[in-house]
Order: C-alpha cells, then structure tokens, then sequence
C-alpha cells in the first residue's frame, strides 16, 4: 500500500490515511478471492489492480474535489469501481452502485458489508429502467461511469440521473478526445453541455486517460433513455 500512497500523492496532491490504505488492502484481498471464482474483472494481479482499478479510480477526485459532492451514481460499476474507492476518498456521499450482472452486484454488496462502509445502495438492474424511476431521476449531483459504451450512448444512460446543475463524468481511454467531439449533439439533446476533458497519464499504463466532465444545464426531455438495448443499438 506504500506504493498506493505515494502514486496517490503524485496523481492528486492529497494524502491517504491509515483507515483508507487499511480498506483498500481489505478490499484488493477480498476481489482477489472472488476472482478466483467468478472472474469478476479482467485485471488479477495486485500490480494492475493497484494501478487500474484503485488508482484510477481515484482519479475522478481531480474533477470533483471543489464540487462538495453529495449523491453519486455509478453505471456499470462492475466490481465496484470507481464508486467504492471514490467512497473511501469521499466518505459522507451517499453512493448508488449499478450494474446488470447478478455476480458483480453481489460482490458490491458483499465488500460494503466488510468494509463497513454506510450511505451505499447497490441495485442490480439497467440504467434505461432506472432513468426512469422518479426516486432516481435528476437526483445526483455526479453520475459516473468507467468503460462502459461509447460517449454519445453513455450519455443516454448518465445524464437522465443527474440533477440540473450537476455532472457526468466518463472516464475513458485514448479515444476520449474523438468520442467527446462526436456526442456533442447528442449531450446537448439529453440537457448537457460538454465542460472539460481533463488528461492524466498513470503509472506504468501505456494508455493515455481521460476524464470527460458534461455538465447538466437542463432537465432531460421525458423520453429518455429509450427502453432497454435501444441507446446500443441506436446511438443519438
């Protein structure tokens, strides 16, 4: 974890406490064992899991560390990231984890549970549906998500959570710079409006990253996100 704390150090400027490095080894022992099993993730050695699982998921703290955060969602969350690391970094948000796959949100229910962590719900079902359920809708200050569709379908999926005033924030690879430029039509349909993309380079990963930021400038039109499998099919 030594190494953690000082590649976090260098990436954000901020320093990991004994409870947050304590969680994290917690939490990389026990994906480790579950991987074993269920092949929750395509990363399994503890160098890469470090770097492109923790790591990166801390990243998001650059764009939301002067934004005082209060509910985030997580679409697609896999086996928890970025939402569970950026809870340890942000331990008052109220966090909601999503995704499709039984096995990965068990994992996320299973690790909250371990690690103690209060203020998360896990719910184990699809964006498009959940768009549309009033308790969730225009109710998040970020929705987040980390390799999930191309910009202009992710953003059919995110911007319907995110109150007015609020953001998304994509977290994507090389193709970051091309796939911004080709959803602004589509961001600006669902109320957003592309507000930054943020380059960082992390340690070790050949990959350049990037953090594509949209703020929501106006509600999302009541027709969407269209009904299950249609965002994928036919992107705006």
């Amino acid at each position: 974890m030594k190494k953690l704390a000082q590649e976090t150090q260098a990436l954000l400027n901020i320093e990991l406490s004994p409870w947050q490095l304590s969680t994290v080894t917690h939490y990389m022992r026990e994906l480790e064992k579950w991987n074993e099993r269920y092949s929750l993730t395509a990363i399994h050695s503890p160098e890469k899991v470090r770097v492109k699982h923790f790591l990166d998921s801390f990243s998001c703290y650059r764009m939301m560390k002067n934004t005082a955060p209060s509910r985030v969602i997580d679409v697609g969350t896999g086996a928890g990231f970025p939402g569970i690391p950026l809870k340890i970094l942000f331990p008052n948000i109220h966090l909601t984890l999503v995704d499709s796959v039984k096995k990965k949100t068990d994992f996320c229910q299973h690790i909250i549970q371990e690690l103690g962590l209060g203020g998360v719900e896990v719910i184990h079902g699809r964006a498009e549906r959940l768009g549309k359920d009033e308790k969730h809708r225009e109710s998040y200050d970020w929705a987040i998500a980390r390799a999930v569709a191309q910009l202009s379908e992710l953003s059919e999926y995110l911007l319907p959570f995110v109150k007015v005033g609020g953001r998304m924030l994509a977290m994507k690879g090389d193709s970051g710079p091309a796939e911004a430029q080709a959803a602004v039509e589509a961001i600006e349909l669902l109320g957003g409006r592309l507000r930054h993309l943020e380059h960082l380079h992390l340690p070790g990963v050949t990959e350049d990253r990037y953090l594509v930021v949209i703020e929501k400038v106006a509600p999302t039109p009541g027709k969407y996100p269209r009904r299950v499998g249609v965002p994928a099919k036919r992107p705006l």
